[in-house]
């Protein structure tokens, strides 16, 4: 039988998928990343690999080891895929066709994200288009911000806000939780001044009866508040926007363009972190970016502690003409001695979108086979 071919967009036809590999690895962080529902010391690695006729296309999970910034896991993911996900793809599977046929299951963002986008990222290089392109983006570069976990002292933590100042980040995120907030945020904003772009994010960690606590923070002139209650409660956040005045950003509550038009509709956020990871996908990403835009509504674009095949991929998505805020979108150098591709580097306050076919970024092979425990075919395409 002939091999089945697509017709890409400059007329030529190249091969479909001949296989697909699930690679699991992992990596140091650094140093200790903590936050409101735990401390990372390393991730957990979990990668698409989508092969055909000499291209591969990647895909990054950007699942934690435990299910605690949300249900999803990355054994979980792993799961889900092999037994849910992977047995609808064929030959001439494309991104937008997977992302019609699981539909169907519910949730799962994470896992259908990391297979959609290596499906993306290997239709996109067989064609010679970047995801940017692909996505409409508008900047070659995107201004970089940085996420600060919560710190042993509030000594600590000036020290290391004002390593990452020295660095060039335009904006810091500070996490926050209960007990660790107001005279962290205090310190910082009296240490570095009212010019400093400052924000914070807690996860989910308060509850709608601490709206005069978190009220506390408007002194302080902040971009956002990010997330401050349980994800499920986005009713809730329409009732805190009216006792809080810094505005609300949400997170973890956004699983779809969906779910982002009914919060702006009841006014429970007036700022929307978009992670396609979370949402299942650049595709859906792309239809929150384009909602919000619409709506005048700001987004910027979070992060999930990849390395640089995810970062690459939400660095297309950050050069999007909606997404005006500085997002997580850090130096590779951020989280890893060592990255798994050529590291991003910041560069007056900016990362480069990366502009070759795809993500436009490789692996170090060599390097993450090291980091490697397993490497799985698990879809062959016979011709």
């Amino acid at each position: 039988m002939a091999a089945t071919r697509w017709l890409g967009r400059d007329g030529r036809w190249g091969e479909m998928i001949s296989e697909i590999r699930l690679r699991r690895a992992r990596i140091d962080l650094v140093s200790p990343f903590r936050t409101s529902f735990g401390v990372e010391t390393s991730r957990e690695l979990l990668y698409v690999e989508v092969s055909g006729e000499g291209t591969t296309g990647w895909g990054e999970c950007v699942a934690m080891s435990e299910p605690m910034y949300s249900s999803e896991y990355v054994d979980g993911c792993e799961s889900v895929l092999r037994r849910f996900m992977l047995p609808l793809m064929n030959r001439d599977t494309t991104a937008q066709s997977f992302a019609r046929a699981v539909s169907g299951i519910r949730g799962h963002y994470m896992a259908k994200a990391v297979l959609e986008t290596a499906l993306l990222d290997f239709q996109l290089r067989r064609d010679g288009v970047s995801l940017g392109t692909f996505l409409g983006a508008t900047q070659t570069r995107v201004r970089s911000g940085v996420s600060v976990g919560i710190q042993p002292s509030i000594d600590d933590l000036l020290r290391v806000v004002q390593g990452y100042l020295d660095d060039g980040y335009q904006r810091i995120k500070l996490k926050i939780e209960p007990g660790c907030d107001i005279e962290p945020v205090r310190a910082v904003r009296t240490t570095f001044g009212d010019e400093l772009l400052l924000q914070v994010d807690a996860n989910s960690a308060y509850q709608l009866s601490d709206a005069e606590h978190l009220a506390r923070l408007d002194e302080f002139d902040l971009l956002l508040i990010e997330q401050p209650l349980p994800e499920e409660q986005v009713a809730s956040h329409a009732q805190l926007s009216k006792v809080v005045r810094t505005p609300i950003c949400l997170d973890e509550s956004i699983l779809s363009a969906d779910v982002a038009r009914e919060a702006l509709d009841i006014g429970a956020c007036s700022i929307i972190n978009i992670k396609p990871g979370r949402v299942g996908g650049f595709l859906e990403a792309k239809k929150i970016h384009d909602l919000c835009y619409e709506r005048g509504v700001a987004v910027w674009c979070g992060g999930m502690l990849e390395t640089g095949i995810g970062r690459a991929a939400n660095l297309a998505l950050a050069a999007l003409p909606g997404f005006t805020l500085p997002g997580d979108t850090s130096a590779s150098s951020r989280y890893f001695t060592r990255d798994v591709t050529a590291p991003f580097v910041l560069r007056d306050g900016h990362l480069d979108v990366p502009t070759g076919p795809g993500i436009g970024i490789d692996p170090d092979t060599d390097y993450l086979d090291s980091i490697t425990s397993r490497s799985d075919k698990v879809l062959v395409c016979d011709e």
